[in-house]
């Protein structure tokens, strides 16, 4: 009986980092998808232009500066981090599912 419980309680200790190992595969498959769509549809033929006017848009790019400040990539994320991490990673999850 006692064998049972302990080889109960081991395969939870093992489920437990395995599901939490997955979920973080997800979240980069997501994100990375994001990422690779995002680049994907910058270079397109109808948003380079624009693109490339912004980029040379001083304002837009000191504004883009002062935003991009509110960001950290630690692990210790501000409640703003978290906020703007759950969105892409909801817009993420979007794009994967409706391109795959």
């Amino acid at each position: 009986m006692r064998a049972a419980a302990a080889a109960f309680l081991i395969s939870i200790f093992w489920i437990l980092p395995a599901r939490a190992q997955f979920a973080a595969q997800q979240e980069a498959q997501y994100m990375a998808t994001l990422k690779a769509v995002v680049n994907y549809k910058i270079d397109d033929e109808e948003n380079l232009r624009d693109i490339e006017k912004l980029r040379e848009n001083k304002a837009f790019n000191r504004k883009l500066a002062r935003m991009m400040e509110k960001l950290q990539n630690t692990r210790t994320k501000n409640s703003t981090n978290n906020r703007i991490y759950n969105i892409l990673l909801r817009a993420g999850k979007d794009v994967y599912n409706e391109l795959n």
